[in-house]
């Protein structure tokens, strides 16, 4: 099918009994539904720098790309757990189709705030009870209970039965993502031999986010009121185009080696967060990679990366 490598750039995520995959011109959700179909639902979507070029600039383009695949996430999430419900309960789900889109915005909001707690305030509140009076040192120890907070998180929801089966598309997806990069057909088979970590994972860049939330940090000081702390959290954009530029600079051939000791801890917790899948995990995967691809949307428009 490909032959050669491929510099088109591909990316995805594991969903609910199933993966989303995204190229540069669309997105498609592949779901093994409990009868043992797999359906898709395929999305034209091209990025705001692609069709922005002014906005194709480093950092900027990493903030825009963050928000941007958050809302894709939640999009795939939601269609995921809707086809991966059995037929009798996805039909009550349509005919309380307003009770379930404010459900589904109800569980965004309790994500995010949830997100915010954990990963904002807890860390700040803990450091702040140490009285540190040195910003720098104040923003390490910050630095230090968010990213044990987090590592607690991962640890913890491994341990759901529901997250493995998870955990292992997501393993499906870094396989099928591989194959293609490499110019392999898209087979079970050819995807089934790579590795299941990968320097471009999501896991990765939060990892990438949390050391360089510190280095950002460190320059606003020790925070002494509220408006310092909500200064802190408008820094998120800055602090996600940069973890935006470090992964895509590591994922590059040429910068490999260069970055091979600062990639080894996210590839690390990738062993956690990533599972072997089975056959028909990969076929979902491959699928949904299939149907993101249209190939000549991609070869007129979109630039090698």
């Amino acid at each position: 099918m490909f032959g050669a490598k491929n510099s088109i750039s591909v990316g995805g995520q594991a969903v609910i009994e199933g993966v989303m995959m995204r190229s540069p011109t669309h997105y498609a959700t592949a779901v093994r539904t409990p009868q043992g179909r797999i359906v898709i639902q395929k999305n034209k979507f091209v990025g705001l720098t692609r069709r922005v070029k002014i906005l194709n600039i480093p950092i900027i383009r990493g903030a825009i790309n963050l928000v941007e695949t958050l809302w894709i996430g939640i999009q795939s999430l939601s269609y995921s757990a809707s086809q991966a419900m059995e037929e009798e309960e996805r039909k009550k789900e349509k005919k309380s189709g307003f009770a379930s889109s404010l459900s589904i915005v109800g569980s965004i909001v309790f994500a995010l705030g949830m997100g915010f707690l954990l990963f904002f305030l807890i860390p700040l509140w803990l450091t702040e009870l140490l009285h540190i009076e040195d910003g720098i040192v104040f923003n390490v120890v910050d630095g230090i209970f968010r990213l044990a907070i987090f590592l607690a998180y991962i640890l913890l929801i491994a341990r759901w039965k529901e997250m493995r089966r998870i955990f292992q598309y997501h393993g499906a997806e870094h396989k099928t993502i591989y194959a293609f990069e490499n110019g392999e057909d898209l087979t079970t088979e050819n995807a089934r031999s790579y590795t299941t970590l990968h320097p471009r994972c999501g896991t990765s860049f939060l990892l990438v986010v949390m050391l360089v939330s510190v280095v950002v940090f460190a320059f606003l000081g020790k925070p002494q009121s509220w408006n310092d702390r909500f200064l802190r959290f408008a820094m998120i954009p800055l602090i996600g185009g940069v973890s935006f530029e470090f992964i895509k600079l590591s994922a590059k051939e040429r910068f490999a080696g260069l970055f091979k000791f600062a990639t080894w801890p996210g590839l690390a917790l990738q062993r956690i967060t990533t599972r072997e899948p089975s056959d028909d995990m990969i076929e979902v995967a491959i699928a949904a990679l299939d149907a993101s691809l249209d190939y000549q949307s991609v070869k007129l428009d979109i630039p090698a990366t």
